[in-house]
Formats: structure tokens, C-alpha cells, sequence
């Protein structure tokens, strides 16, 4: 699993995106699931490939300037997948100190959540529990935008 760090400076310009600059987003707290959409909406868009992203939240709510996309992480989350992608985004979280953590799963595909996006959705999010980390939303990128993935559309009892 391939973990690139970008760290936008001035402002983050992706193909086909409106633009958002770092001042910008320090200055609006990412306080509501609308505020959040919208954002990864920005930065995100629609899918071109399949990644998962992960943005940062301060104590405050700001999103940090880290924005990290994994390309290459497995079909599966099991087979100890989820864990150990969970570790490496504590070993982030701690490192920038981060409050919170959105995951952006980016597919080119239908808006419909698929059997691998909810075992993703459910074992990451569980395993990130158990690592200490505060998974503030999830969404998915798909080929037409973006959605919530809800935390019911994903865990069982």
C-alpha cells in the first residue's frame, strides 16, 4: 500500500475542480456532514481512479493541510488489512496531531455502496476505533460525485 504525503501550500488545484485555498479552509470549521460533503466535493470531486483519501481535522474542526490519497490498498479489508491501515493512520493522527479523520473511498462506479465499501466502511472504521482514532465522516467518490456513506449503511450489530 502506497502512503504519498501532498501537503498543499497556497492552494490545492485538482483537473476539473474549483479551487480552495489554504487560508481559506482554516478559516471555516468543518462543524456539519453538509460542511464536510461540500469540502470533499472541492478537493475530491468525482472518481477517476480507486484510492482512498484521508483528510485531517484539528481540535477546532479545521481541516489540516494534509490531504493524503492511497493508491493500491487491497480489494479486501481482512486478512489484517483494515489493522494495519488503521496503525499507520493513528502513526499520522499523532504525528500531526490531528483531532479527526475523514475517508474519502474513491471508485469510478455507481453511487450504490458496494459489498467491498461497506466491509472497508465497517472494518476501518472499527479498527480505527480500537486504535484511538476518531473517524469523523466517510463518503464516497463515485462517478457522478460524492455521497455520505452513513454510519448505518455500513455497521451491523
Amino acid at each position: 500500500m502506497r502512503m504519498p504525503c501532498h501537503r498543499p501550500g497556497g492552494t490545492a488545484t485538482l483537473v476539473g475542480m474549483i479551487e480552495i485555498s489554504a487560508d481559506a479552509s482554516a478559516k471555516v470549521p468543518l462543524v456539519s456532514d453538509e460542511l464536510i460533503e461540500q469540502r470533499v466535493r472541492a478537493l475530491v470531486g468525482r472518481a477517476s481512479s480507486r484510492q482512498v483519501w484521508m483528510l485531517f481535522l484539528d481540535d477546532r474542526s479545521i481541516q489540516m493541510p494534509l490531504v493524503l490519497p492511497v493508491a493500491d490498498y487491497p480489494e479486501s479489508p481482512g486478512d489484517g488489512h483494515a489493522e494495519s491501515f488503521a496503525a499507520s493512520v493513528r502513526d499520522i493522527v499523532e504525528a500531526v496531531s490531528a483531532a479527526q479523520v475523514i475517508f474519502v473511498w474513491e471508485r469510478y462506479g455507481s453511487d450504490s455502496l458496494t459489498r467491498s465499501d461497506c466491509a472497508w466502511a465497517e472494518q476501518l472504521h472499527r479498527a480505527c476505533a480500537t486504535e484511538g482514532v476518531a473517524v469523523r465522516a466517510q463518503l464516497l467518490s463515485h462517478k457522478r460525485g460524492v455521497r455520505w456513506i452513513a454510519a448505518e449503511d455500513y455497521l451491523v450489530a
